[in-house]
């Protein structure tokens, strides 16, 4: 079993729900990334979404469009999104590790290449939002045999086919993007998230985590009882993009918010 699949099956006993906060690698600067990944599990994170900036990251809103141009700014790139993994790693050898990103850098790198260096560097799944499970089986199968994960995104139009196909390619988890549009975007309804969520438990055993438009504690709290794992991440990024005169400030922020995150996911009912 992989490290995901690990983490998950223990919480499924525990009835732990998994908190994934996402950042992207290099915001604001690259010597903030790894600090702040560490501070983010002693908050209570259990996994960390590592974002790999892209030039072109068209499922991503403003706020995260621009967390990837100031990283860009500092000459972050694919490989150097793993030499921070690999750093992380270093010093915290449990915590699993998803990079989120698109396909071209992984193409241009080659699949094998990437599925052993992302290996090497101590990853533990993969997220490339415009990778579709009909043309994922190579780069999945590459990564399996690194004991890597091929997660995929789930939309609130997913048909149960859909489902069905990224169960059979996918594992580690099933990313189940709770509003329609750009990260970041869209009101969350949890009604809908709720009835979604029946649809995809009737045909896949693979865990699912929610995101896009968990913003503060109490949503993370109900949202939580629907999905196995909550992720956030415009959120955090905005407090970045906040105090980039002051990073530290912005890394006690994003702290608060995900211990204030963590306590009610806890409390959940």
């Amino acid at each position: 079993m992989s490290r995901l699949e690990t983490v998950f099956a223990d919480f499924k006993k525990s009835g732990h729900k998994a908190l994934i906060p996402f950042i992207t690698a290099g915001d604001p600067n690259p010597e903030f990334t790894v600090p702040m990944m560490h501070a983010m599990v002693e908050a209570g994170a259990d996994i960390i979404e590592l974002g790999v900036p892209f030039s072109d990251p068209m499922a991503d809103g403003p706020v995260i469009q621009r967390a990837s141009e100031r990283a860009l700014a500092h000459k972050m790139s694919l490989r150097r999104t793993l030499k921070i993994a690999a750093e992380f790693r270093l010093t915290n050898q449990s915590t699993p590790v998803v990079l989120m990103g698109y396909a071209n850098p992984v193409e241009a790198m080659g699949y094998k290449v990437f599925a052993e260096a992302a290996g090497k560097a101590g990853v533990d799944g993969v997220l490339t939002v415009d990778l579709p499970p009909e043309e994922a089986s190579e780069c999945a199968e590459l990564l399996n045999a690194h004991g890597i994960d091929q997660i995929f995104l789930l939309a609130p139009n997913s048909t149960e086919s859909r489902i069905k196909k990224m169960d059979a390619v996918g594992s580690g988890f099933l990313y189940y993007v709770s509003v329609k549009g750009i990260t970041g975007a869209g009101h969350l309804d949890t009604a809908d998230v709720e009835k979604k969520l029946q649809l995809i438990r009737a045909n896949t055993n693979i865990p699912v985590a929610i995101g896009f438009g968990i913003k503060e504690a109490e949503t993370a709290k109900t949202i939580s009882a629907f999905g196995d794992a909550v992720v956030v991440g415009s959120a955090l990024i905005s407090k970045i993009e906040a105090n980039l005169d002051n990073p530290e400030v912005a890394k006690q922020e994003i702290v608060d918010l995900l211990q204030s995150m963590r306590t009610a996911m806890d409390n959940q009912v």
